[in-house]
């Protein structure tokens, strides 16, 4: 399968090395100068991942993301400037799955743009409606890889790719602390390095959306300076310090 990439900077230089790379690895890309730009062109031909600069004229990459999340779980890789750490961070909490700091090298933009496509190919849709067999049940969470499928209490929780596969490592095994190494290698790969705050950045992402369907969820468990655990009851206490 051809994978698509919408590719969104301003730098042309940027965009066309970029783009010889990925398509040289067999991957079909489309080229967007701005965020406005690319808003326009993905809502109407939808690609498997965007690859988003920050810094853009017109719409920024932090605003692309918020509008593309009102309508989709496009997975999403931001190019980030070494100064970008505040928006880096907020594009994470927004729900973007990865970031590659400039300058990078060409390898390394293809180890996470496979990556990607790996938890994709990880979590592909079957075809049949309805819960697989092969679901994780752990109280009132059901998770179906099959399907990419996550439900809380009955009700949908839209998750990305590696968010899923972070509730997914976490739920294996109600009340065992997963390290933020752990976590890490669950939801990108043992070869792929990420800064421990990526870990961070995702489970608030994931409170925020559990608790969009259940204001007291409270069952990801902080374990400071050791790492997250999974509860089947809702911990006394945790919401109010979850939401740190």
């Amino acid at each position: 399968m051809a994978y698509r990439i919408a590719l969104v900077d301003d730098d042309r230089n940027i965009l066309t090395s970029v783009s010889m790379v990925l398509e040289a690895e067999g991957f079909g890309v489309t080229q967007y100068r701005d965020g406005a730009e690319a808003l326009r062109g993905i809502s109407a031909e939808p690609p498997d991942l965007a690859i988003l600069d920050i810094k853009m004229p017109r719409m920024d990459g932090i605003e692309l993301l918020q509008k593309l999340r009102e309508k989709s779980q496009l997975p999403v890789i931001f190019l980030t400037s070494k100064d970008d750490e505040v928006d880096e961070l907020l594009g994470l909490r927004m729900g973007a799955d990865d970031y590659i700091k400039k300058p990078f090298s060409q390898r390394l933009l293809i180890e996470r743009v496979r990556a990607v496509f790996r938890r994709l190919e990880a979590q592909k849709q079957m075809d049949q409606p309805g819960v697989s067999a092969t679901s994780l049940k752990r109280g009132e969470l059901v998770l179906d890889p099959a399907q990419h499928l996550c439900l809380w209490k009955g009700a949908a929780v839209n998750l990305t790719v590696t968010e899923f596969l972070i509730i997914q490592a976490l739920a294996q095994r109600p009340g065992h602390v997963k390290s933020r190494d752990q976590l890490i290698d669950a939801a990108y790969g043992e070869h792929i390095y990420v800064d421990d705050r990526t870990i961070d950045s995702h489970i608030k992402r994931l409170r925020k959306k559990f608790r969009e369907v259940d204001k007291e969820f409270g069952h990801i468990e902080t374990l400071y300076g050791v790492g997250y655990k999974y509860n089947e009851t809702s911990s006394p206490g945790a919401t109010s310090q979850e939401t740190e």
